[in-house]
């Protein structure tokens, strides 16, 4: 599926299009259970006690949504809100701040601080290069003192004087 790329697209503003875009991505060739990983025997739940978007796998006997198994899993942010933060944070060239976050999307300051931190893990090298190669220790000299002053000639034996 094709990553939108105006901001008057209906994801970034409607649940019910940013829940399917999602189920679209992450299940391009059919839902899969995120605990248990079958295929088969998973039936959407209806009803309007669950609401839209409930799936239930046979073999596990559990009930999942898009969410589970996502940076999104136990977020009660709403999932327009999280694909507009990821195009915000991903189209910027210095990144976005979590004020600027709260400010865009009409949240708390804290709910954008956690939203900025989940993307920017999601986004961050599954394997971080490791540093390598010669390395140099520079002998600072830090808390010991210098020679010549005070403390070091109070340090001194006093009857070599």
């Amino acid at each position: 599926m094709k990553t939108p790329e105006l901001l008057s697209d209906p994801v970034y503003h409607d649940e019910e299009a940013a829940r399917l875009y999602l189920q679209e991505v992450r299940w391009p060739e059919g839902v899969f259970c995120p605990k248990c990983g079958t295929l088969d025997g998973i039936k959407p739940l209806g009803g309007n006690s669950m609401g839209p978007g409930w799936f239930y796998c046979a073999a596990c006997q559990d009930k999942f949504t898009v969410r589970v198994g996502a940076i999104f899993e136990r977020s009660h942010i709403p999932l327009h809100k999280w694909l507009l933060a990821f195009r915000l944070m991903a189209s910027s060239k210095k990144g976005c701040s979590a004020h600027q976050l709260h400010r865009t999307l009409g949240i708390t300051y804290k709910s954008a601080w956690f939203l900025a931190m989940r993307i920017r893990e999601a986004m961050a090298p599954a394997d971080p290069p490791i540093l390598g190669g010669e390395g140099k220790v520079v002998e600072a000299g830090r808390g010991l003192p210098r020679a010549g002053t005070v403390s070091s000639s109070l340090r001194a034996d006093p009857e070599s004087c």
